[in-house]
């Protein structure tokens, strides 16, 4: 099972051992593009990276009733967005070539 945690400054590591920029742009690029992803997206636009996947805002249907497992206690829940990711067709196949490791 795949666990590990990739963190953002990881990903600055990662980037900036495989470039010749420099740390403080790596997190720059990185912090404009996720924030960018966020206005984009809180817009109800669709955010489409061709091989990689697309992101979007979706419904979900409000509910009359809905219980809260750890208290019991029923309530209503209003119609709200929710962030969605599909994933692209290379993402796809590259998950699928990771061998399964079984428990």
């Amino acid at each position: 099972m795949l666990s590990k945690k990739i963190t953002k400054y990881d990903l600055v590591e990662a980037v900036y051992q495989n470039s010749k920029y420099e740390k403080g742009q790596i997190q720059d690029v990185i912090e404009a593009f996720v924030g960018e992803l966020k206005n984009v997206i809180s817009q109800g636009c669709t955010i489409e990276l061709r091989g990689f996947g697309t992101f979007e805002a979706r419904l979900r249907k409000g509910r009359a009733v809905v219980r809260n497992p750890k208290t019991g206690q029923t309530s209503s829940m209003q119609a709200h967005y929710v962030a969605a990711f599909r994933s692209g067709q290379e993402l796809k196949k590259a998950l699928a070539e990771l061998p399964v490791q079984e428990n």
